[in-house]
């Protein structure tokens, strides 16, 4: 079963986040365990506040991908450029609808 994981967080640093997310990227090579994709989603009504919404095959990748190394040292770095706490959230996808619905 496809999961989500979404990333809530306030930042004025944002593109001190993406540049640190380019370079997360050029690092690892794209290889994440299970990785399908992800957006990065800017609040239209809140000032600094920002949703990765980040998709795996499955919840077991998803954690897979989560324990490693680089992976914890980017979460830690990003705690380092954010306002306050960092909220997870972690969603089964149980549906999908539209035309790019797999």
């Amino acid at each position: 079963m496809k999961f989500v994981q979404t990333i809530r967080f306030s930042t004025t640093r944002i593109d001190e986040i993406q540049a640190m997310s380019d370079q997360y990227d050029r690092e690892s090579g794209g290889d994440a365990p299970g990785f399908l994709g992800a957006r990065v989603l800017k609040d239209r009504d809140q000032d600094n506040d920002y949703m990765i919404v980040a998709e795996f095959e499955s919840y077991e990748q998803a954690m897979e991908n989560s324990a490693r190394p680089e992976t914890d040292a980017f979460a830690r770095r990003m705690g380092e450029l954010v306002d306050g706490e960092v909220a997870y959230g972690n969603y089964d996808v149980v549906e999908e609808m539209g035309p790019s619905a797999g």
